[in-house]
């Protein structure tokens, strides 16, 4: 019997790499790299930090999501919390648990290793972890984050997971992360949620961040 597919990390040499374009949030870099017997190509690609995000869950099996206004496709969308894996040192379900309180005024009691995804592997370095968090709680009035910018009165709302993965696949949620975490979500239901990992499993997949290859 054939063993399971796994992506093989294995990074080619690369000859040549140019910051094209220093960002707040991300850079562009071009590189040029030794494909073997494929020659040398040069890739543009955007250098990420990584990302995590929180798929938080009640009692009842609905979901926490919240609506932001994403710019590029013009849009207010509905997403699950997220944030960068942009402090040093902070393990990525720490910042999740962070994203959370500041995002939804909530805490878990329980984190699992939801999904592991690439956000585009063709063009882009983003690595993005998501959370399962449940045993929700509700952050202080006086704890509470003061959200500013684009976050400010962002709209939140319980959905019942059903509901959600209607929404995906009527086409009326189009959010990657929230999409990939609504149905890995529901797949690990019909599984009685077995064979979720630890929060803190290995994650060799991570993006090494901005500049750090």
């Amino acid at each position: 019997m054939p063993e399971p597919l796994r992506d093989r990390l294995e990074r080619r040499p690369v000859l040549e790499s140019v910051l094209s374009f220093e960002g707040r949030v991300w850079d562009v870099r071009s590189d040029r790299v030794d494909l073997g017997e494929a020659g040398l190509v040069t890739r543009d690609y955007v250098d990420h930090t990584g990302a995590v995000a929180v798929l938080a869950m009640d009692e009842d099996e609905r979901v926490v999501v919240i609506q932001q206004y994403r710019h590029p496709v013009g849009a207010f969308d509905w997403e699950i919390p997220a944030g960068l894996l942009d402090v040093d040192g902070e393990a990525p379900h720490l910042t999740a648990s962070r994203e959370l309180h500041e995002e939804a005024d909530l805490t878990a009691g329980r984190w699992d290793t939801l999904v592991d995804h690439w956000a585009s592997p063709g063009g882009s370095s983003e690595g993005l972890r998501i959370f399962l968090a449940r045993d929700l709680a509700p952050v202080p009035e006086a704890e509470r984050h003061e959200r500013t910018s684009e976050e400010l009165g962002m709209p939140q709302r319980l959905v019942p997971l059903e509901e959600l993965v209607a929404g995906v696949l009527e086409g009326r949620l189009h959010s990657p992360t929230l999409v990939i975490a609504v149905l890995a979500a529901e797949a690990m239901r019909h599984r009685g949620w077995s064979g979720l990992r630890p929060a803190d499993a290995p994650w060799p997949e991570r993006s090494p961040g901005r500049g750090r290859r």
